[in-house]
């Protein structure tokens, strides 16, 4: 019988190693605009975000927002949307995509009272959704289907 990885494959998708963390949170290491981060999967978060002390460090160009984020433990939190960026996860990439930044200092604070490690912001379901994701919770792998570029 063939393997998901191996059927998936054929069908374009891209595997990405998952880590679990101690406080049971799936985190893949990824790259926007060329520079290395790790990431929280959130299935539940509607748009993928980075924390507002991350701007400079990810070379992003942010705007104000009149929307307000709310997440665990938190709510109407003041945001900025970053434009044109480029995110890579493994040999998946997705070009000219938008996130919202915010502070994400409650969420590490979270994860460190936990032995947990930061994270410089949270995959979402927009990335996920444009990936096609699929996770393979027992192997500890998340799909993407590579995106097709028409010029």
């Amino acid at each position: 019988m063939l393997s998901l990885k191996t059927i998936l494959s054929k069908k374009g998708f891209v595997s990405v190693k998952l880590t679990k963390t101690s406080t049971n949170h799936f985190e893949v290491k990824a790259k926007i605009n060329g520079v290395k981060g790790r990431f929280i999967v959130d299935t539940g978060a509607s748009n993928s975000c980075v924390g507002l002390d991350m701007i400079k460090h990810f070379k992003l160009e942010a705007t104000d927002s009149k929307v307000k984020a709310a997440g665990a433990g938190s709510s109407e939190m003041d945001t900025q949307l970053s434009s044109k960026n480029i995110i890579e996860i493994g040999d998946w990439q997705y070009k000219n995509f938008d996130l919202v930044l915010f502070d994400l200092s409650h969420v590490n604070t979270a994860l460190k009272n936990h032995g947990a490690k930061t994270v410089e912001g949270i995959i979402g379901a927009d990335i996920l959704e444009k990936g096609e994701a699929i996770i393979d919770y027992k192997k500890k792998r998340l799909y993407l289907k590579k995106l097709i570029f028409k010029f």
